[in-house]
């Protein structure tokens, strides 16, 4: 789904609408929700829900009153009600879904501080609020020079602009505690706004700026996901995964949001699977666990004096040498068991058509000496002089 900027350009390339998921059809937006009640009528006497969703820059939405009973669709541009001024967003739902809405994020429906809408958007307000979204770029810039002239510990990831173009926020992330009150004084003496600052966490700001994931795809925070559930290092242990940093962590410095997505079927696998330190006891000597392939119920095994030699056991087997156990009955060996284990390998690849060899070409050539005929000599002509 896309807007109709989106289209192709002369050459085939996509050439893209470059407005960062804010286009005015509201169709490149990650947060974009499809209203599968717009083909449906209100009841009798029913009248519509007076309250719709705005979105904003990147991935702000708030819910606004309409008290002017405006007739909106999603998509519409409207001037909405803010602390000082008014500010500019786009329609993102209306009618009943905005109450399911509401209710999910514990927004009261008869708030009375919920702000309300102007008017839609007039071609002056859409000019000022264009015009301040191309001087965002320029003044972030502007702005890190000045924090950095400063030596502050911060970094400003993002700008965002009211429709007005009277007030502007600034995102930024930081470690420790940042004193920036001579910073809002030089932004403020240099652009002639008033200026907010605000602090995001490092997945906020993987999220604003995107990028490209060590599995070759967007961002899952830029795409499409929207909530940021804790990642422990527990979910890459469930998962047998090893405990390297440079894997585990995206680009925001933080354990993977993918860590969760199959953490639930593992867990659910091992609820009935015997656990990873457990020791069995045989006539011929303790085993450890040294490996387990949980989806394939299968385990590895090695005595404490052979740690070399792997003996494989599946789940059942290994939960009857471990009930066995507990009654103090030891088994004989492990062998026993693996032996019923052993499968023939099958051959997953023939060469039915008579291809060469991936690797005839890594062979040495063998020269074959090519071997001179030798010529018979020519028979001498008999000189008989008579």
């Amino acid at each position: 789904m896309a807007c109709s900027s989106c289209s192709t350009g002369k050459d085939g390339q996509p050439r893209g609408c470059k407005n960062n998921g804010t286009c005015g059809t509201d169709g490149c937006n990650k947060l974009t929700v499809f209203d599968w009640l717009s083909n449906m009528s209100l009841p009798n006497g029913q009248k519509p829900f007076d309250c719709v969703e705005v979105r904003f820059k990147n991935s702000r939405k708030e819910f606004y009153r309409n008290t002017e009973n405006l007739t909106l669709s999603i998509g519409d541009v409207v001037a909405t009600q803010s602390k000082s001024g008014h500010d500019v967003g786009v329609v993102t739902l209306t009618g009943e879904l905005v109450r399911i809405q509401m209710k999910r994020k514990k927004v009261a429906l008869d708030d009375k501080t919920i702000p309300k809408i102007y008017r839609k958007a007039t071609q002056r307000d859409i000019d000022i609020w264009q015009k301040c979204r191309d001087r965002e770029e320029e003044i972030k810039k502007r702005s890190r020079e000045i924090a950095i002239s400063l030596k502050l510990e911060m970094k400003l990831s993002d700008v965002e602009f009211q429709g007005d173009g009277s007030k502007a926020t600034f995102y930024y992330t930081a470690e420790d505690r940042v004193d920036f009150r001579q910073l809002i004084k030089d932004m403020a003496k240099a652009f002639g706004i008033r200026i907010e600052m605000r602090q995001i966490g490092y997945r906020q700001e993987a999220q604003r700026l995107g990028g490209i994931g060590s599995c070759g795809r967007e961002l899952c925070c830029s795409t499409w996901l929207t909530d940021f559930r804790s990642v422990s290092t527990a979910s890459a242990r469930y998962q047998q995964l090893a405990l390297n940093p440079q894997k585990l962590a995206g680009q925001c410095g933080k354990l993977k949001c993918c860590l969760n997505y199959e953490l639930d079927m593992y867990l659910e696998a091992l609820k009935d699977f015997p656990p990873s330190d457990c020791k069995l006891k045989t006539q011929k000597g303790l085993a450890f666990c040294q490996k387990a392939d949980i989806f394939k119920e299968t385990l590895w095994f090695s005595y404490k004096d052979e740690p070399a030699t792997w003996h494989t056991l599946s789940k059942d087997q290994v939960l009857e040498i471990l009930e066995r156990n507990k009654k103090g009955d030891k088994v004989a060996s492990l062998e026993e068991y693996a032996a019923d284990n052993i499968a023939e390998e099958k051959t997953t690849f023939e060469n039915v058509v008579g291809q060469d060899s991936l690797t005839r070409f890594d062979r040495p050539k063998n020269k074959k000496r090519r071997k001179k005929k030798r010529r018979k000599p020519k028979p001498k002509a008999s000189s008989n002089a008579k």
